[in-house]
């Protein structure tokens, strides 16, 4: 794929963190002189030891085509599976498919790079509805959301080509990401506004050329890029710090369509390891235990649309309220005491004249 988040003059299409060939050999220049730079180096940059995981990844030329399943991945609904590409669903009216990885991945950092194509013969805003990436628990549960089961647990990201809010100042097609413990509904009335974490615009339907997504999930951090513009290099869509996923989750892929369709192909979905370190404190968890979570300062349902597709803050909650009037409070407390010094001493000040 493309190069490092940078995205600089010198791109080239591999896992993040490659940088250019140029600076790849300044570098080596540099290390071969100073040897004690080699783990520092080490340590900024983990793409020299990201490793495929084959197990997790579906790759051309497919195995099984023209039968119903595959070694490794299991599809359903409208999913059919050429030669070329793995269609989930075709550019027709009422249509649900998925494909599903058969293999648990138990990895605590990883990269997944998705290689795919969303065409039709639909134009603007008469074409639909988009398709989704799966880090869950549940596998091959047809739903709802974008032909997968809502109220799910785990990661997903979702490429939304429709706007179905009609108030929504969003331009579209939208990724946007969604953490769920199985206690949040996805609301397509709203397109998930209340419960996306983050998101961006992305021009990615009806190219001529490729178009690629990646989504790393490294040290609690989730961060998707995409390259989709032909330029050979990543830009940014979603960071977000303080995430929480087990281990033991499948990865998949769906997508539906409803009064309007589109073709949504897969090409290729690509899993990296990422051979990171991680605290000592953090050797004793069991990551297949813990919960999907964020760690956020407010509310996915505290924020309201945006047109850049960033987030500013909604209307005030109670303890924002609470904050606000403490603040106050003590305000007023500091400016009484400093106002009563200030009388004393004008008092003492005047006494001294008489």
């Amino acid at each position: 794929m493309a190069a490092g988040p940078g995205g600089g003059g010198c791109a080239r299409r591999g896992r993040w963190g490659r940088g250019c060939p140029v600076r790849g050999l300044l570098c080596g220049a540099l290390l071969l002189l100073a040897p004690g730079l080699r783990r520092g180096a080490a340590e900024l940059t983990d793409g020299n030891n990201e490793h495929l995981k084959r197990e997790h990844s579906l790759t051309k030329p497919y195995q099984g085509v023209g039968s119903s399943s595959m070694p490794l991945w299991d599809f359903q609904g409208s999913t059919m599976l050429t030669s070329q590409y793995v269609r989930l669903t075709p550019d027709e009216r009422s249509k649900e498919g998925s494909i599903w990885n058969r293999v648990p991945c138990f990895l605590k950092d990883w990269e997944l790079h998705v290689h795919f194509k969303i065409h039709g013969a639909g134009k603007k805003n008469l074409h639909g509805d988009g398709f989704a990436l799966w880090y869950t628990q549940e596998r091959l549960m047809p739903g709802p959301v974008f032909g997968s089961k809502d109220n799910f647990h785990g990661l997903a990201i979702f490429l939304d080509t429709y706007p179905n809010d009609e108030a929504t100042e969003r331009v579209f097609p939208y990724i946007s990401a969604m953490v769920n413990n199985g206690s949040l509904a996805y609301d397509h009335s709203k397109d998930g506004r209340w419960t996306e974490l983050a998101g961006c615009t992305a021009d990615l339907r009806n190219q001529n050329h490729d178009t690629f997504l990646a989504v790393r999930y490294s040290r609690g951090r989730l961060t998707v890029m995409t390259d989709v513009e032909d330029k050979n290099e990543w830009k940014n869509c979603i960071d977000i710090a303080g995430v929480r996923l087990p281990t033991g989750y499948f990865f998949g892929a769906s997508a539906g369509t409803g009064d309007l369709s589109d073709n949504h192909d897969i090409i290729s979905m690509k899993l990296f390891q990422l051979m990171v370190q991680h605290p000592p404190e953090e050797e004793n968890i069991d990551w297949t235990k813990i919960e999907p979570s964020v760690s956020l300062l407010k509310s996915p349902k505290d924020n309201v649309d945006d047109p850049t597709g960033n987030f500013r803050s909604g209307p005030l909650t109670g303890w924002k309220v609470f904050l606000l009037l403490l603040c106050a409070l003590l305000g007023i407390i500091v400016c009484a005491v400093v106002g009563a010094v200030v009388f004393q001493r004008r008092q003492e000040r005047n006494k001294r004249f008489y």
